[in-house]
């Protein structure tokens, strides 16, 4: 099909050429082949008048007409996808959809095991995929990577509809049997002690505790930096180092694991998670009643501390 001499599948290879700037990948990632693809480019140089991606030593690099593609032919698409994704009504008791989320394993460990018993209950048909935050997950949802990214308030960006779930606050956690813990932890302990830390991406973004820490003129000794939540009560165990953690995750941790939690002896302010989904997918049904679920989910949930009371 043309649409102003464009023949618009051609949009699909374009956009995967802008994305990886690279022939032979972005013909695997469609299933076209390599001389498909050279073939697709080919004609796409003709139509915009512009080489579109140019050799540069042993890469491939975007034009500046390339360049100022990428969003908007990405946009298109996703705007397309969910044209034909949109449907009058959903049902969640017979629908079939599965949704995909970024979100650390903070979030994926405290809140989503509910939230997808409550969707196997209630929609059977329903599936998830949990993602990692990349270094900019909101490219994912830009992309159309992802229908839903669950972060900290401040990595929520303007340009795409969200809505808050939860606030939490941060607690310390250490070993046990740590001989240098009482039963308080003073701020100069705090300060002096190694500290079991989360960055995440390739550059290693900070989690969102240091960068509160940071921006209070806190300065902490990272003795262990992991990659995830799941890792630090294995690197905090058996020695002296500490950790500062969300309290629901601390508290869940707590329950199965030899750690103590103490009130934390420096002031970090409580911090807000919120819900963003591509504006595109604003008025899908599907959408709506995924948001709902989390949102409702999270705010039914007990406190972790007064269920593994009531556990006790």
């Amino acid at each position: 099909m043309r649409f102003n001499r464009l023949d618009l599948n051609l949009l699909v290879v374009l956009d995967a050429l802008l994305t990886e700037r690279n022939i032979t990948r972005a013909g695997e990632k469609i299933f076209l082949s390599q001389s498909a693809t050279s073939g697709a480019l080919g004609r796409l140089r003709e139509f915009f008048s512009d080489e579109l991606l140019v050799q540069v030593g042993r890469k491939m690099v975007l034009t500046p007409l390339g360049e100022s593609l990428v969003r908007p032919v990405r946009a298109t698409l996703i705007q397309i996808q969910t044209t034909i994704d949109m449907r009058p009504e959903f049902d969640p008791a017979v629908a079939e959809r599965k949704f995909t989320l970024v979100m650390s394993d903070y979030t994926s460990t405290v809140l989503m095991p509910d939230v997808i018993r409550a969707a196997s209950r209630d929609a059977p048909g329903i599936s998830f995929e949990i993602l990692t935050p990349s270094d900019d997950p909101l490219e994912q949802l830009e992309r159309g990577e992802a229908d839903f990214v669950l972060l900290p308030d401040h990595f929520i960006a303007q340009g795409h509809p969200s809505c808050h779930v939860f606030t939490e606050d941060f607690v310390c956690v250490c070993w046990e049997g740590n001989p240098m813990v009482g039963e308080t932890l003073s701020a100069r302990q705090y300060l002096d002690m190694g500290h079991v830390m989360v960055r995440f991406g390739s550059q290693l973004n900070p989690s969102l505790d240091e960068s509160l820490t940071k921006k209070s003129g806190i300065e902490r000794k990272a003795e262990v930096v992991s990659t995830t939540y799941a890792a630090i009560p294995h690197y905090v165990i058996g020695t002296n180092r500490i950790a500062t953690l969300q309290r629901r995750l601390a508290y869940l941790w707590a329950h199965y694991m030899p750690l103590r939690i103490l009130p934390l002896p420096v002031h970090l302010p409580k911090a807000g998670w919120s819900l963003q989904w591509h504006q595109y997918r604003d008025m899908d049904p599907a959408t709506q009643w995924m948001r709902r679920l989390i949102v409702g989910v999270a705010g039914a949930r007990p406190s972790l501390e007064r269920r593994f009371d009531e556990t006790a």
